[in-house]
């Protein structure tokens, strides 16, 4: 065990690891503090890609990949492309963050970064110990980010979906692609009583990240994602001479479960495994960047880190989504293609963002399907889901 005491742990060093760490770097209020980052990675592949929509210039267009100021919904039956002003869809890779973010966290001289894979936290009335495989370390509190869906299946009171997929980056022969416009859903191909969709980000008129996406209960064969993006890309956008130049994978998980029962007065779980993740959409990066600032402002007060909550209106609507989703899975395109239909992308990017006023949420609400939420209403009144 290493005799220093460290002020923090962070371990994991995604989204909201690095985040979090570069916000603490960056104050002055933690200039004396220790800080301590693990990952079992070194943090140096394309492991992933995130997206968002924000207005205007923004902390990560340094690093930003492609931007679209156009996207396209498609259903089975309503189809329209939309100019998203003043809203700009944006791209980040992983190794872009990865290198941008580690550089400036080497700069900060209080934090130390160490790839080490994390085995067992263990909470004492004083200190928090983390083992790793090589060495034990300490800190006076804990900021984890390792998640597992073993932390949700234990519990009935919340559904649990998964945001899972599978995306190629191709490179065509000819130009197939409209590189201003973004394939936000594409809910035309079959969806095997689920909710599917592609999702096409198009960097030229030659390559595109082409993903095939679920909102659903469990994971499939990598082999049905797989055949599903060839048909796509063969049918659909008919081109049959494409090279896959990279491939990524994930699932996020879409629950409204608050993960509580893993924080404690020293260890505070976050990003994904602290439920930062959009709920409705798996969303994770910009709800990230909102809530680090909050987190660290909290830490300033010293108080048990269990005590601090996120939970607002949004996560109520976020929850009856959730819950018309897992006991209609098979009705998602039609949720969202009537969304699309009635209510403008800005509207809706302003809801996602919790930004909206109650009026604006009772405007966005009557644009969905109102039976279905009513009914999904009712039996969380009753106790019932």
């Amino acid at each position: 065990m290493t005799s220093i005491v460290y002020d923090y742990i962070i371990i994991g060093a995604g989204a909201a690891g690095l985040m979090l760490a570069d916000a603490i770097g960056k104050d002055a209020y933690f200039k004396d503090a220790t800080i301590l980052l693990l990952d079992k990675d070194a943090k140096n592949t394309n492991d992933r890609t995130w997206c968002f929509w924000e207005k205007g210039e923004g902390q990560f267009d340094a690093i930003v990949h492609k931007q679209w100021h156009q996207i396209l919904f498609t259903g089975k039956q309503f189809a329209k492309q939309y100019k998203i002003k003043p809203y700009t869809y944006k791209m980040v890779r992983g190794i872009d963050f990865y290198s941008a973010y580690m550089l400036q966290i080497a700069a900060y001289p209080n934090i130390t970064f160490k790839q080490a894979q994390v085995e067992d936290i263990h909470e004492t009335e004083t200190a928090v110990t983390v083992k790793t495989t090589n060495d034990t370390y300490t800190a006076k509190k804990v900021l984890n980010s390792i998640f597992s869906y073993d932390m949700l299946r234990h519990q009935q009171e919340y559904p649990v979906l998964q945001q899972h997929f599978i995306g190629w980056v191709i490179q065509s022969k000819t130009p197939i692609f409209n590189k201003e416009v973004a394939t936000y859903m594409d809910f035309s191909i079959p969806q095997k009583d689920n909710t599917r969709f592609m999702y096409v980000l198009p960097y030229s008129e030659h390559a595109a990240l082409v993903e095939y996406t679920l909102f659903s209960k469990d994971i499939l064969p990598k082999v049905e994602y797989e055949t599903a993006i060839k048909a796509y890309i063969n049918e659909t956008m008919g081109c049959t001479d494409y090279e896959i130049v990279e491939k990524e994978m994930g699932s996020i998980p879409m629950t409204c479960y608050n993960f509580k029962e893993y924080q404690s007065k020293r260890i505070r779980t976050i990003g994904t495994a602290g439920g930062w993740a959009k709920p409705s959409t798996g969303y994770t990066f910009m709800s990230t960047a909102q809530k680090v600032p909050a987190l660290v402002s909290f830490l300033k007060t010293g108080k048990p880190l269990n005590t601090l909550s996120f939970k607002n209106r949004f996560w109520y609507y976020d929850l009856l989504l959730l819950d018309v989703l897992y006991n209609k899975n098979h009705i998602g395109h039609t949720i969202f293609q009537r969304l699309f239909k009635n209510r403008k992308p800005q509207l809706i990017f302003k809801f996602l963002d919790e930004k909206t006023t109650l009026i604006e949420e009772l405007y966005y609400i009557a644009g969905c399907p109102k039976l279905l939420f009513t009914k999904a209403l009712f039996k969380r009144i009753l106790g019932r889901r």
